[in-house]
């Protein structure tokens, strides 16, 4: 008896309040990309059925397809977790970093890297609840040193910021070589 017990305790399954949003848009997204399959992948007249270029994605939506319906039944077969809508808002939160990264792209080739770097590194360190000397200090360090890494140590080519235009020669020559 007790080890069915075990069993089902290793096998029991735990499942988050969003779990049902979860499996229904991965199920639409394996739908989405199944119904694309003909117009993205290519047929080769005289291949063999294994090696046609729409053979393997086939293989792999269809299995995705199918695990979402399973997971998706599951899903619904289930008790009711509350707190749903909190958890996929949790979700979307992750969102407001990928709006943080497009902006500082978007930022880099005006402001340049050095100064975009310490600003957004800055908002960020802020944005996390860290407002204390010792820390706004240790991010604009981070910041000049991951600058002095990757552009100067590395040399990775990265865009010049315009407002490096207005600056003397001298230094902006400097700017647009080391930061």
């Amino acid at each position: 008896m007790s080890r069915v017990k075990t069993l089902q305790v290793l096998f029991k399954r735990y499942r988050r309040p969003g779990d049902i949003v979860f499996a229904w848009a991965v199920l639409l997204l394996s739908l989405f990309l199944l119904s694309q399959l003909f117009e993205q992948t290519a047929y080769k007249p005289g291949t063999k059925f294994i090696s046609q270029p729409r053979f393997w994605p086939a293989i792999t939506l269809v299995g995705m397809t199918g695990f979402a319906v399973f997971h998706l039944l599951g899903s619904m077969l289930s008790e009711r977790i509350h707190g749903r809508w909190k958890e996929v808002l949790l979700w979307a939160s992750s969102l407001e970093y990928a709006g943080w990264f497009v902006g500082y792209a978007a930022l880099v080739p005006w402001a340049g890297y050095l100064p975009s770097t310490v600003v957004v590194t800055l908002l960020l360190t802020v944005r996390a609840g860290y407002r204390d000397r010792v820390t706004l200090i240790a991010a604009v360090a981070s910041a000049v040193v991951i600058v002095l890494l990757f552009k100067t140590f590395l040399q990775v080519k990265l865009p010049s910021g315009q407002i490096y235009e207005v600056l003397p020669d001298g230094l902006r020559q400097i700017m647009l070589t080391y930061f």
